[in-house]
């Protein structure tokens, strides 16, 4: 089996089920593990530099979008050489990775027509574990997926039921976005809570909130968490200034990484969540240079 994954997540998800031997294409952001991308044909580029402040980005998403393009282009060339049967992409996000019509209209452009798309689009906590098991399905893999599943649930049951009956509880506000100020929604008002943290602006079941400057003031967080979406710590850190104004405590999480990847790392995440919430029974699980503390 040929595999071409267009995302970083499922390219973590297929490493993790034992097919990383398989894969003959990637994304330009699949980066995890190392082993599994080295050498790898690149299948898709930004249309944009990624490597600016999150403002000049914001507003050069938001003008291709008005126009009707995609952010993210796939390399045709490099698709028709690689010649996958089974590609794995998303349509949760437009502007985080290639559309799903841009996949379809690539596969139909220059595969045959037998080859498999398999579409993500985690919402959720659950969604996450469903995109797991459907990754597995279609690699052949299904037991091993719901061995991963089961043994990730598990153990975040276990932080969990840890942390239930803690207090006091930090107020926390995760931010997958500095400018405009962007609350994270999906999985991670539900992680806030399995840490053992109250999650602000956001609840569990809401997408990503713009968000005023006084609402984030208003509710007072004891932990504001910086994550942008695709930023990596030193790419945050060059917000620095911004940084400085926030209330409360604030730490830059490698949100490329960890928050904003929805597959098998997401139990790292939450360590890193339950780590900074109650550091004398976590600290010592949050992965190594993964956060900043106390920016």
């Amino acid at each position: 089996m040929r595999i071409a994954s267009l995302i970083a997540s499922a390219t973590e998800i297929v490493a993790a089920l034992g097919k990383a031997g398989q894969l003959v294409g990637v994304s330009h952001e699949c980066d995890w593990p190392p082993e599994a991308v080295a050498g790898r044909a690149v299948l898709t580029r930004p249309e944009l530099d990624v490597a600016r402040k999150s403002l000049d980005i914001h507003q050069d998403v938001q003008k291709i979008v008005e126009r009707g393009l995609g952010v993210y282009a796939i390399d045709i060339e490099n698709l028709k050489r690689v010649r996958p049967d089974v590609i794995i992409t998303q349509d949760q996000c437009d502007v985080c990775a290639v559309t799903f019509d841009d996949v379809a209209k690539a596969a139909q452009q220059c595969l045959q027509s037998d080859v498999k798309i398999v579409t993500l689009h985690p919402d959720s906590l659950e969604d996450i574990f469903k995109d797991i098991l459907k990754v597995g399905e279609a690699l052949q893999a299904a037991s091993k997926a719901q061995k991963l599943v089961r043994e990730i649930k598990n153990t975040m049951g276990e932080v969990a039921r840890k942390t239930k009956d803690l207090k006091p509880k930090p107020r926390v506000v995760c931010l997958e976005w500095l400018n405009p100020l962007m609350a994270a929604g999906n999985w991670m008002p539900e992680m806030v809570e399995m840490a053992g943290g109250i999650n602000g602006i956001t609840k569990r079941g809401d997408h990503t909130k713009v968000m005023e400057w006084d609402e984030l003031k208003a509710y007072n967080p004891d932990l504001v968490l910086v994550m942008p979406c695709g930023f990596k710590i030193e790419q945050s850190l060059k917000e620095s200034a911004a940084l400085k104004n926030f209330p409360g405590k604030v730490f830059v999480i490698d949100g490329n990484a960890y928050m904003n990847r929805p597959g098998p790392r997401v139990l790292e995440s939450l360590y890193i969540l339950a780590g900074l919430f109650w550091p004398d029974l976590f600290k010592n699980k949050i992965p190594k240079n993964s956060v900043v503390f106390g920016v």
